[in-house]
């Protein structure tokens, strides 16, 4: 009676030690996402209608009550999900993640567990929905958005950006619980590759929440893939360096800043193609110069990109942010080889260049070179047997015993351009230089 007590006693700590230990993501998962290296963010809801930032602007540059009841003239009849990945694929993005819930508690589907949804909008139908298919048929990768904080919602103790007063009323575990049911619904109606959560920094959110929703996200689809945002260690956007063992969820997210090279862990940084989030009239667009250049250095430090679009409230991505996209779209199809599928380095980004590798090859992204001459740190146990500018004329290379010496070519192609190099053996088992 003795030993089966104790077997009953230790089946029971067994379970309770696997329930407080989640299944992990399958790294080859990991492996496909980040092969990916580009994809599209998009920040929408019913503040396009004000054109200010999503979620931040409430009680701030628009006020409270007026903010809260847009949704109730939110029409984006020009809303077209097969144009939005269009868009996106054509820019040679591989996912696309989108806001179905922001800080401002407002859903892009429709919910049954609230009425502050696009089913009480005069639109009605269903936004998230509409892209998960729109996805599919196109063959990109379908992402959601989900915030750990909700000013709008009466559980969540806090209800303003501005005043981080917590509301005696507010029922945290009641909010918690709201939390998991809609996000049962989101993984039961649309099946996301991965759920992208922000919101983790104010004080009623804690990392033991993160990892308990973490773990119960894992029952529900164990592959599916999170960010670290449903804990406090992140890189953020003072790229800090961070304790990857602390983290909630399975890859870094820098904010508006290109991310540390890291081998070790996966990372992503997420960049505007304007300035604000959300749309914004006449709002600063990034050069394609600009964007390439991220793109190349994010690569070149073994991350991904994902690029945010703020639509207008119409439904319609402004046509030069269209175009912008579309620009990119043209270099990722000369390029592509160079981002798509690589490892960073071997040497690490620096002001005149950015690396990538995959098999025997080397992809030297040239940004912005002091000269005709790019000088760089010798491949232990390897040397460049050619070299030439994807699409263009062959490189001149002398090699030293502590350096390599590219001689640019005079009629190089528009900045940034890449320098394909071939070695004499792999080029993915180099050290970072």
């Amino acid at each position: 009676m003795k030993r089966l007590i104790f077997l009953l006693a230790a089946l029971c700590h067994y379970a309770a030690s696997s329930a407080q230990t989640p299944v992990k993501t399958d790294p080859a998962v990991l492996k496909q996402f980040m092969d990916m290296r580009f994809g599209m963010f998009i920040h929408w809801g019913p503040v396009a209608l004000r054109g200010t930032e999503i979620g931040w602007s409430r009680g701030d540059q628009v006020a409270t009550e007026d903010y809260d009841n847009l949704y109730r003239e939110f029409n984006p009849v020009l809303f077209n999900a097969d144009e939005w990945v269009k868009t996106a694929k054509d820019a040679g993005m591989k996912y696309l993640t989108i806001t179905a819930r922001h800080h401002d508690g407002f859903c892009l589907w429709p919910s049954a567990f609230t009425g502050y949804d696009i089913a009480s909008t005069p639109y009605k139908k269903d936004i998230v929905g509409a892209l998960a298919a729109a996805c599919k048929k196109q063959g990109i990768k379908f992402c959601i958005y989900y915030t750990v904080l909700d000013w709008y919602h009466p559980d969540y103790p806090i209800h303003s950006p501005k005043k981080q007063d917590i509301d005696p009323k507010a029922d945290m575990n009641a909010y918690i619980t709201f939390m998991k049911n809609q996000l049962k619904e989101l993984i039961t109606k649309y099946d996301p590759y991965m759920l992208w959560f922000d919101g983790q920094w104010e004080k009623p959110w804690t990392d033991d929440m993160g990892r308990d929703l973490y773990a119960y996200l894992k029952q529900l689809k164990p592959d599916v893939i999170t960010n670290n945002r449903l804990g406090k260690e992140m890189s953020g956007m003072a790229v800090k360096q961070i304790d990857a063992s602390r983290i909630v969820g399975d890859y870094d997210t820098p904010e508006q800043v290109v991310g540390k090279m890291n081998m070790e862990t996966p990372w992503e940084s997420c960049f505007t193609i304007c300035t604000q989030w959300a749309w914004k009239p006449n709002d600063k667009m990034k050069s394609l110069e600009t964007c390439l250049d991220i793109i190349a250095r994010t690569a070149g430090g073994n991350g991904n990109l994902l690029l945010n679009v703020g639509p207008m409230a119409d439904g319609r991505i402004e046509a030069r942010q269209v175009e912008r996209l579309r620009e990119i779209g043209g270099w990722m199809q000369q390029n592509g080889k160079a981002v798509y599928g690589t490892l960073g380095g071997p040497w690490q980004p620096a002001d005149e260049y950015a690396a990538t590798r995959k098999g025997d090859k080397i992809y030297l992204h040239v940004l912005k070179p002091a000269g005709n001459t790019l000088t760089l740190k010798a491949l232990p146990g390897r040397q460049v047997r050619k070299a030439a500018v994807i699409g263009g004329a062959a490189v001149k290379v002398e090699t030293t015993g502590e350096e390599i010496r590219l001689h640019l070519p005079a009629s190089a192609p528009a900045l940034p351009y890449v320098i394909e190099l071939a070695l004499d053996g792999n080029a993915e088992q180099l050290p970072v230089l």
